[in-house]
């Protein structure tokens, strides 16, 4: 019987004892990847554990206090957090490492078409990763750059909003979009490829500045933007992030991982965007903001072959209808005279596929399929158009003694329609392409590659674009890089030129276009530091210089109410220098801040000008700081974006000729204490900027859409009037910057492992 009461004094004492316990749980993962065999140690104790391989880790049965818990694991740099345990309390805490080369060893396939980890590639790649996305929370890719140095989404229209990508200060219109290295293969792409893919869907960006050509073809002038998405096995099973703002726009991110069958891995993503709260802060009686409705369906199969070479295919539907204008305006006005509106309805198509042939020699053939249908009014003037694209490419990737070769032929073919005069007959166009590209490594820290295509047009003939970049590598952590391409383009206005297409000026073509023609020279240095207690500094610097031998010049300054477009007679060029740090600390900084120069000029009939819409310097900002005791991160993001060129409609216009500098600033704070569960919330536009700052107006003649009371003289020039008293018509073309002002946000994001 004492023996009995002394197990029971005994069982009661440990009970009471462990319930003096406390234990912690959650995962180690980097951008979202589950790092396993991750070594977590509380300093000074016992307590010890190693992550599974989902990356999860448990500690029991700590004895309540106050420790310093450090997470290791071989690449990724350490981490050390305080932690209190209180009794009776079951901790969860993920914990997010970076990698110790803070991605320079990360494998990028843009600059060579070729899987080439970034620090050996001879072409300048900048990765923008899935963990950069969220910091500053965005409905589309095409917002989301805007704090990526050297790249600035442009606004196109005060009216509808459209716009696209400018790389190193060229035009849209020379930024190419891919996606998973295949390309979206129209003008389009930077407008609507950017548009409603799943965040949740993108593994990382690729971005290529300068002309890339010789592997891409026509559009790939002034850079390249390479979309990486997921891998199916890789993902959570389910994925949401949703937010909305205090202006009542609402974005809805969704993922799912499924498999098909016992070979197929598949993911599926849903973008739903809405807007439809119409707003006019300025007070010109038309939207700041396009009321929108968007949704975009997406998906990715991977077939797992027994041969275990690569097949997938990614798939995509886009359907918007978005409309601008005056404040009173509704669909009963689409295409009339009495209320002005610009409404865009936009059905878009993408099948993208990758295969590689089933035999011993490494081949790939890609393929997508495009297709875009556009029904547009601009006020009374309707533009309806259609386009359709086919491309194939076969790639054989070659390695032999110390030369790498990539050797490919293409064929690209397109269907393009509108009811606009210039558009007669629909046209048909085909271009057949061969490239080759040879890497040679003449040491370890040297190597060359040279690359040469050829592309023939049945209206422009035959175009040639050579391309040559030289690595040196005098260490494992500095690397200097130059590069020269050429860049052909063939353009087709009422595709890429939203001012062509909108009715608010006429088209005036002085002679057939011909293929715009560009050299690019890059140089670029890179350099990584290993600080001993302060973690990793990346420093990049880059200079560049592009001149265009053909350049189709739009002169919107001849009269007001044309653009005259003609080939250049004369040149266009732009230098420009850039720095970029990246800076990893181990105590939970982290930090980008990059800067931008450009020095654009353009001869055109022996009169010198700066270019419109080039900014005179930039920069961009991504700062993040973790305080994992408190679960929270904070972001803080923006951008400042120099002086630029604006389009005038006469003497007499009363807006600034030259914008003001400006800054875009944002502020993130990110709750993470409940497992699978993100809660953000922040404030867009801190200094509530927007472009009518110091102007009088943004919309020329807003109070008369349709130049019902505008007078003209015989020549066809304005006359000043009582009503008009700066000779203007209306003219929405005087865009640079967002019109919408400070607003809050917030949001979720969840995930099923």
């Amino acid at each position: 019987m004492k023996k009995i009461h002394l197990l029971l004094l005994f069982l009661t004492l440990n009970f009471g004892y462990s319930q003096e316990k406390g234990s912690i749980s959650g995962f180690v993962s980097s951008n979202e990847s589950k790092i396993k065999a991750a070594r977590l140690l509380l300093i000074k104790t016992d307590y010890t554990a190693q992550t599974d391989s989902l990356g999860h880790y448990s500690i029991e049965n700590i004895v309540e206090g106050k420790y310093k818990l450090t997470i290791s694991a071989e690449d990724y740099l350490s981490q050390s957090i305080t932690i209190i345990i209180k009794k009776n309390e079951n901790l969860t805490i993920d914990i997010e490492l970076s990698t110790v080369q803070n991605q320079l060893n990360e494998v990028v396939i843009s600059g060579t078409l070729k899987p080439v980890k970034r620090l050996e590639n001879p072409v300048p790649v900048e990765i923008i990763t899935a963990t950069f996305l969220k910091q500053n929370p965005t409905s589309t890719v095409f917002d989301a750059l805007q704090n990526v140095n050297g790249l600035r989404p442009q606004n196109n229209c005060n009216v509808c909003n459209t716009g696209d990508i400018r790389i190193n200060g060229l035009d849209g219109p020379y930024t190419m979009v891919t996606i998973d290295g295949m390309p979206i293969v129209s003008a389009l792409g930077t407008v609507y490829g950017l548009s409603g893919i799943p965040t949740s869907m993108i593994d990382r960006i690729e971005v290529v500045k300068g002309a890339a050509s010789t592997l891409y073809g026509s559009e790939a002038v002034g850079g390249l933007i390479n979309i990486i998405t997921k891998r199916p096995q890789a993902v959570p099973v389910f994925t949401a992030d949703i937010f909305s703002t205090s202006w009542l726009e609402t974005n809805i991110d969704l993922g799912y991982r499924t498999t098909i069958g016992k070979k197929t891995d598949a993911l599926i993503g849903v973008n739903y965007f809405t807007y439809n709260n119409p707003i006019d802060n300025n007070n010109d009686n038309f939207t700041d903001l396009s009321i929108q409705n968007r949704v975009s369906i997406f998906s990715k199969l991977n077939f797992n072959r027994e041969s275990k070479k690569e097949f997938s295919l990614v798939s995509r539907y886009l359907y918007e209808d978005r409309w601008g204008g005056e404040m009173q305006w509704n669909k009963s006005f689409r295409g009339g005279s009495a209320v002005y509106g610009e409404s865009i309805y936009t059905s878009r198509y993408e099948v993208l596929g990758k295969y590689e042939l089933p035999i011993k020699e490494k081949m790939y053939l890609q393929f997508s399929l495009i297709g875009h249908d556009q029904n547009s009014v601009y006020g009374n003037s309707t533009f309806l158009a259609s386009q359709k694209i086919a491309f194939g490419q076969l790639l054989w990737d070659k390695n032999w003694n110390k030369h790498s070769v990539l050797l490919g032929t293409a064929f690209r073919y397109q269907y393009y329609n509108d009811n606009t005069a210039a558009t007669i007959n629909a046209d048909h166009s085909k271009i057949y392409s061969a490239f080759l590209q040879d890497e040679i490594k003449f040491s370890d820290k040297t190597s060359a590659l040279l690359g040469l295509r050829y592309d023939y047009n049945a209206a422009h003939g035959s175009i040639v674009t050579p391309r040559f970049a030289f690595k040196y590598k005098p260490s494992t952590t500095d690397i200097l890089r130059l590069n020269f391409g050429t860049g052909f383009r063939v353009v087709n206005l009422f595709t890429e030129d939203h001012q062509a297409l909108s009715g608010a000026r006429t088209v005036i073509l002085l002679t057939d276009l011909k293929p715009e023609t560009s050299y690019n020279l890059n140089l670029n240095y890179l350099k990584k530091y290993n600080l001993t207690n302060a973690g990793v500094i990346n420093l990049e610097l880059s200079s560049w210089y592009t001149y265009f031998t053909n350049k189709i010049f739009a002169n919107y300054d001849i009269n007001p109410n044309q653009i005259i477009y003609d080939n250049l007679n004369g040149y266009s060029r732009i230098f420009g220098l850039s720095s970029n740090v990246d800076w990893i600390t181990p105590f939970g900084l982290k930090a980008t801040v990059g800067a931008s120069y450009y020095d654009p000029i353009t001869k055109q009939n022996k009169q010198k000008f700066v270019p419109l819409f080039t900014e005179k310097f930039s920069i961009n900002w991504a700062i993040n700081y973790e305080i994992p005791s408190w679960f929270l991160a904070i972001d803080y993001t923006g951008n400042t974006t120099g002086s630029m060129r604006l389009p005038l409609l006469g003497a007499l216009d009363p807006r600034r000729e030259k914008s003001l500098p400006f800054s875009i600033q944002n502020i993130q704070f990110t709750f993470k204490k409940i497992h699978n569960l993100e809660i953000y919330s922040g404030v867009k536009n801190l200094l509530n900027w927007t472009p009518n700052r110091g102007n009088p107006f943004i919309i020329a003649r807003a109070n008369d859409p349709f130049d019902k009371n505008v007078q003209f003289d015989n020549t066809g020039n304005v006359v000043p009037t009582a009503d008009n008293p700066y000779a203007l018509t209306f003219d929405p073309t005087y865009a640079y910057g967002p019109n919408q002002g400070r607003r809050m946000f917030l949001g979720l994001r969840y995930h099923i492992d």
